[in-house]
Protein backbone atom coordinates (compact mmCIF):
# COMPACT_ATOMS: atom_id res chain seq x y z
CA UNK A 1 0.00 0.00 0.00
CA UNK A 2 2.80 2.37 0.73
CA UNK A 3 4.16 1.82 -2.79
CA UNK A 4 0.92 3.02 -4.63
CA UNK A 5 1.79 6.71 -4.72
CA UNK A 6 5.23 5.92 -5.96
CA UNK A 7 3.98 3.64 -8.72
CA UNK A 8 1.30 6.11 -9.70
CA UNK A 9 3.91 8.84 -9.93
CA UNK A 10 6.00 6.62 -12.15
CA UNK A 11 3.07 5.97 -14.47
CA UNK A 12 1.88 9.56 -14.52
CA UNK A 13 3.95 10.63 -17.56
CA UNK A 14 2.56 7.70 -19.58
CA UNK A 15 -1.01 8.52 -18.56
CA UNK A 16 -0.47 12.15 -19.49
CA UNK A 17 0.86 11.16 -22.93
CA UNK A 18 -2.09 8.83 -23.47
CA UNK A 19 -4.56 11.57 -22.54
CA UNK A 20 -2.84 14.02 -24.89
CA UNK A 21 -2.97 11.49 -27.72
CA UNK A 22 -6.68 10.92 -27.17
CA UNK A 23 -7.32 14.65 -27.13
CA UNK A 24 -5.41 15.13 -30.36
CA UNK A 25 -7.29 12.25 -31.96
CA UNK A 26 -10.58 13.76 -30.89
CA UNK A 27 -9.66 17.12 -32.39
CA UNK A 28 -8.73 15.46 -35.68
CA UNK A 29 -12.04 13.65 -35.84
CA UNK A 30 -13.89 16.87 -35.11
CA UNK A 31 -11.94 18.65 -37.84
CA UNK A 32 -12.58 15.83 -40.30
CA UNK A 33 -16.28 15.80 -39.44
CA UNK A 34 -16.52 19.56 -39.82
CA UNK A 35 -14.70 19.42 -43.17
CA UNK A 36 -17.00 16.65 -44.41
CA UNK A 37 -20.06 18.60 -43.31
CA UNK A 38 -18.81 21.71 -45.10
CA UNK A 39 -18.13 19.75 -48.29
CA UNK A 40 -21.54 18.11 -48.18
CA UNK A 41 -23.20 21.47 -47.56
CA UNK A 42 -21.36 23.08 -50.48
CA UNK A 43 -22.28 20.17 -52.76
CA UNK A 44 -25.94 20.42 -51.74
CA UNK A 45 -25.99 24.16 -52.34
CA UNK A 46 -24.36 23.71 -55.75
CA UNK A 47 -26.96 21.08 -56.68
CA UNK A 48 -29.75 23.36 -55.53
CA UNK A 49 -28.24 26.19 -57.57
CA UNK A 50 -28.16 24.03 -60.70
CA UNK A 51 -31.73 22.92 -60.13
CA UNK A 52 -32.83 26.50 -59.61
CA UNK A 53 -31.07 27.60 -62.80
CA UNK A 54 -32.66 24.78 -64.78
CA UNK A 55 -36.05 25.69 -63.34
CA UNK A 56 -35.61 29.32 -64.37
CA UNK A 57 -34.65 28.26 -67.91
CA UNK A 58 -37.64 25.91 -68.23
CA UNK A 59 -40.10 28.45 -66.89
CA UNK A 60 -38.68 31.17 -69.11
CA UNK A 61 -38.90 28.96 -72.23
CA UNK A 62 -42.51 28.04 -71.47
CA UNK A 63 -43.42 31.67 -70.82
CA UNK A 64 -41.67 32.78 -74.00
CA UNK A 65 -43.52 30.22 -76.14
CA UNK A 66 -46.83 31.33 -74.66
CA UNK A 67 -46.01 34.99 -75.19
CA UNK A 68 -45.03 34.42 -78.83
CA UNK A 69 -48.21 32.51 -79.60
CA UNK A 70 -50.21 35.22 -77.86
CA UNK A 71 -48.54 38.01 -79.81
CA UNK A 72 -50.05 39.39 -82.99
CA UNK A 73 -49.56 37.43 -86.21
CA UNK A 74 -50.69 38.90 -89.52
CA UNK A 75 -50.88 36.79 -92.66
CA UNK A 76 -51.83 38.36 -95.97
CA UNK A 77 -53.67 36.06 -98.39
CA UNK A 78 -52.99 37.75 -101.69
CA UNK A 79 -54.35 36.63 -105.04
CA UNK A 80 -57.38 36.19 -107.25
CA UNK A 81 -60.78 34.47 -106.92
CA UNK A 82 -59.16 31.31 -105.54
CA UNK A 83 -58.09 33.41 -102.58
CA UNK A 84 -61.23 35.50 -102.37
CA UNK A 85 -63.38 32.38 -102.26
CA UNK A 86 -65.74 33.05 -105.13
CA UNK A 87 -68.96 31.10 -104.68
CA UNK A 88 -68.56 30.11 -101.01
CA UNK A 89 -69.59 31.83 -97.78
CA UNK A 90 -67.10 34.30 -96.35
CA UNK A 91 -66.37 31.92 -93.45
CA UNK A 92 -65.60 29.04 -95.81
CA UNK A 93 -62.87 30.48 -98.05
CA UNK A 94 -59.30 29.47 -97.34
CA UNK A 95 -58.20 32.64 -95.49
CA UNK A 96 -61.10 32.28 -93.02
CA UNK A 97 -60.48 28.58 -92.51
CA UNK A 98 -56.75 29.15 -92.09
CA UNK A 99 -57.34 31.78 -89.41
CA UNK A 100 -59.60 29.38 -87.51
CA UNK A 101 -57.00 26.61 -87.68
CA UNK A 102 -54.20 28.86 -86.46
CA UNK A 103 -56.26 29.94 -83.48
CA UNK A 104 -57.00 26.30 -82.71
CA UNK A 105 -53.23 25.72 -82.76
CA UNK A 106 -52.76 28.34 -80.05
CA UNK A 107 -52.09 31.45 -82.11
CA UNK A 108 -54.83 33.37 -80.34
CA UNK A 109 -54.18 36.68 -82.08
CA UNK A 110 -53.55 35.32 -85.57
CA UNK A 111 -55.24 37.31 -88.31
CA UNK A 112 -55.46 36.24 -91.95
CA UNK A 113 -56.37 39.14 -94.24
CA UNK A 114 -58.26 38.13 -97.37
CA UNK A 115 -56.90 40.24 -100.20
CA UNK A 116 -58.15 38.08 -103.04
CA UNK A 117 -59.87 39.74 -105.97
CA UNK A 118 -61.89 37.85 -108.55
CA UNK A 119 -60.53 38.25 -112.08
CA UNK A 120 -57.20 39.59 -110.78
CA UNK A 121 -54.19 39.27 -113.07
CA UNK A 122 -50.55 39.57 -112.12
CA UNK A 123 -50.46 43.07 -113.63
CA UNK A 124 -53.47 44.18 -111.61
CA UNK A 125 -51.93 42.77 -108.45
CA UNK A 126 -48.71 44.70 -108.97
CA UNK A 127 -50.72 47.89 -109.29
CA UNK A 128 -52.25 47.47 -105.82
CA UNK A 129 -49.16 46.37 -103.94
CA UNK A 130 -48.69 49.72 -102.19
CA UNK A 131 -52.19 49.47 -100.78
CA UNK A 132 -52.03 45.85 -99.56
CA UNK A 133 -48.59 46.39 -98.03
CA UNK A 134 -50.15 48.79 -95.54
CA UNK A 135 -51.37 45.74 -93.63
CA UNK A 136 -47.73 45.07 -92.62
CA UNK A 137 -48.05 41.28 -92.89
CA UNK A 138 -45.57 38.98 -91.17
CA UNK A 139 -46.22 36.41 -93.90
CA UNK A 140 -47.81 36.69 -97.35
CA UNK A 141 -49.28 33.73 -99.20
CA UNK A 142 -49.16 34.79 -102.84
CA UNK A 143 -51.26 32.87 -105.37
CA UNK A 144 -51.58 34.60 -108.74
CA UNK A 145 -51.30 33.86 -112.43
CA UNK A 146 -54.26 31.63 -113.28
CA UNK A 147 -56.26 34.44 -114.88
CA UNK A 148 -53.20 35.48 -116.90
CA UNK A 149 -52.91 31.96 -118.26
CA UNK A 150 -56.61 31.79 -119.12
CA UNK A 151 -56.08 34.92 -121.21
CA UNK A 152 -52.96 33.50 -122.82
CA UNK A 153 -50.74 36.32 -121.52
CA UNK A 154 -47.08 35.88 -122.33
CA UNK A 155 -45.35 33.71 -119.72
CA UNK A 156 -42.42 36.12 -119.45
CA UNK A 157 -44.79 38.93 -118.48
CA UNK A 158 -46.46 36.81 -115.81
CA UNK A 159 -43.10 35.84 -114.35
CA UNK A 160 -41.82 39.42 -114.34
CA UNK A 161 -44.94 40.60 -112.50
CA UNK A 162 -44.72 37.87 -109.88
CA UNK A 163 -41.06 38.69 -109.26
CA UNK A 164 -41.95 42.37 -108.86
CA UNK A 165 -44.67 41.48 -106.36
CA UNK A 166 -42.37 39.21 -104.34
CA UNK A 167 -39.60 41.81 -104.15
CA UNK A 168 -42.02 44.52 -103.07
CA UNK A 169 -43.42 42.34 -100.30
CA UNK A 170 -39.99 41.27 -99.11
CA UNK A 171 -38.73 44.85 -99.11
CA UNK A 172 -41.63 45.66 -96.80
CA UNK A 173 -40.60 42.99 -94.33
CA UNK A 174 -42.95 40.16 -95.24
CA UNK A 175 -41.99 36.51 -95.60
CA UNK A 176 -43.45 35.30 -98.91
CA UNK A 177 -44.88 31.85 -99.54
CA UNK A 178 -45.57 31.31 -103.24
CA UNK A 179 -48.50 29.16 -104.35
CA UNK A 180 -47.71 27.24 -107.51
CA UNK A 181 -50.34 26.98 -110.23
CA UNK A 182 -51.07 24.80 -113.23
CA UNK A 183 -53.67 25.10 -115.99
CA UNK A 184 -55.58 22.89 -118.39
CA UNK A 185 -54.06 21.87 -121.71
CA UNK A 186 -56.38 23.99 -123.84
CA UNK A 187 -53.59 26.47 -124.62
CA UNK A 188 -51.14 23.85 -125.82
CA UNK A 189 -48.65 21.70 -123.97
CA UNK A 190 -45.73 24.08 -124.46
CA UNK A 191 -47.56 27.03 -122.90
CA UNK A 192 -48.87 24.86 -120.07
CA UNK A 193 -45.38 23.57 -119.25
CA UNK A 194 -43.80 27.02 -119.50
CA UNK A 195 -46.45 28.45 -117.20
CA UNK A 196 -46.05 25.74 -114.55
CA UNK A 197 -42.27 26.18 -114.59
CA UNK A 198 -42.57 29.83 -113.53
CA UNK A 199 -43.22 29.06 -109.88
CA UNK A 200 -40.37 26.71 -108.91
CA UNK A 201 -37.95 28.91 -110.84
CA UNK A 202 -39.01 32.07 -108.99
CA UNK A 203 -38.95 30.22 -105.66
CA UNK A 204 -35.40 29.02 -106.28
CA UNK A 205 -34.09 32.34 -107.54
CA UNK A 206 -35.71 34.43 -104.79
CA UNK A 207 -35.27 31.96 -101.93
CA UNK A 208 -38.99 31.45 -101.37
CA UNK A 209 -40.95 28.67 -99.78
CA UNK A 210 -43.12 27.09 -102.46
CA UNK A 211 -46.46 25.34 -102.31
CA UNK A 212 -45.81 23.17 -105.38
CA UNK A 213 -49.44 23.17 -106.52
CA UNK A 214 -51.95 25.24 -104.56
CA UNK A 215 -54.90 23.07 -105.67
CA UNK A 216 -53.20 19.72 -105.05
CA UNK A 217 -55.79 17.06 -104.18
CA UNK A 218 -58.66 19.38 -105.11
CA UNK A 219 -58.20 20.56 -108.69
CA UNK A 220 -60.12 18.38 -111.14
CA UNK A 221 -62.18 16.66 -108.42
CA UNK A 222 -65.88 17.30 -109.12
CA UNK A 223 -66.89 16.64 -105.52
CA UNK A 224 -64.48 19.27 -104.18
CA UNK A 225 -65.22 21.95 -106.76
CA UNK A 226 -68.21 24.05 -107.65
CA UNK A 227 -70.19 23.66 -110.87
CA UNK A 228 -67.62 25.68 -112.83
CA UNK A 229 -65.00 23.01 -112.08
CA UNK A 230 -62.55 25.79 -111.19
CA UNK A 231 -63.38 27.12 -107.75
CA UNK A 232 -63.22 24.87 -104.66
CA UNK A 233 -66.11 24.19 -102.33
CA UNK A 234 -65.86 24.60 -98.55
CA UNK A 235 -64.60 21.02 -98.32
CA UNK A 236 -62.08 21.68 -101.07
CA UNK A 237 -60.70 24.69 -99.23
CA UNK A 238 -60.46 22.63 -96.05
CA UNK A 239 -58.15 20.20 -97.84
CA UNK A 240 -56.11 23.07 -99.26
CA UNK A 241 -55.62 24.55 -95.79
CA UNK A 242 -54.81 21.34 -93.95
CA UNK A 243 -52.82 19.48 -96.61
CA UNK A 244 -51.27 22.15 -98.82
CA UNK A 245 -50.84 25.31 -96.75
CA UNK A 246 -50.26 24.38 -93.11
CA UNK A 247 -47.40 21.89 -93.71
CA UNK A 248 -45.58 24.70 -95.55
CA UNK A 249 -46.64 27.49 -93.20
CA UNK A 250 -45.79 25.90 -89.85
CA UNK A 251 -41.99 25.90 -90.35
CA UNK A 252 -42.20 29.60 -91.19
CA UNK A 253 -44.13 30.21 -87.98
CA UNK A 254 -41.33 28.46 -86.08
CA UNK A 255 -38.76 30.71 -87.74
CA UNK A 256 -40.77 33.76 -86.73
CA UNK A 257 -40.96 32.42 -83.21
CA UNK A 258 -37.17 32.16 -83.06
CA UNK A 259 -36.81 35.75 -84.19
CA UNK A 260 -39.34 37.01 -81.66
CA UNK A 261 -37.68 35.11 -78.81
CA UNK A 262 -34.20 36.52 -79.47
CA UNK A 263 -34.70 39.31 -76.95
CA UNK A 264 -36.30 37.07 -74.35
CA UNK A 265 -33.41 34.62 -74.68
CA UNK A 266 -31.07 37.38 -73.55
CA UNK A 267 -33.35 38.04 -70.60
CA UNK A 268 -33.37 34.36 -69.69
CA UNK A 269 -29.56 34.18 -69.83
CA UNK A 270 -29.28 37.19 -67.55
CA UNK A 271 -31.72 35.63 -65.08
CA UNK A 272 -29.76 32.38 -65.03
CA UNK A 273 -26.46 34.18 -64.49
CA UNK A 274 -27.91 36.24 -61.65
CA UNK A 275 -29.31 33.13 -59.99
CA UNK A 276 -25.98 31.32 -60.21
CA UNK A 277 -24.11 34.38 -58.94
CA UNK A 278 -26.41 34.77 -55.95
CA UNK A 279 -26.08 31.10 -54.99
CA UNK A 280 -22.30 31.30 -55.31
CA UNK A 281 -22.20 34.32 -53.03
CA UNK A 282 -24.32 32.51 -50.47
CA UNK A 283 -21.95 29.53 -50.37
CA UNK A 284 -18.92 31.76 -49.93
Amino acid sequence: MMNFPSRFAQRLPAIAMLAAAMAISGCQKDAETTSADDTQSTSTEATNSQASTASVATETAATTDQQVKSSSLTILALGDSLTEGLGVDKDDNYPAQLEDRLQEMGYANAKVINSGLSGETSTGLVNRLDWVSQTKPDITILTIGANDAIRGIDVATIEANIRTAVKHLQDNGSVVILGGMSIYDNLGSEYVAAFSDIYPRIAKDMNLTLIPFFLEGVGGDRELNQADAIHPTKEGYEIIVNNNILPILEPKLEELKELKTADTDNTATTAQNNTTKNKTNETT
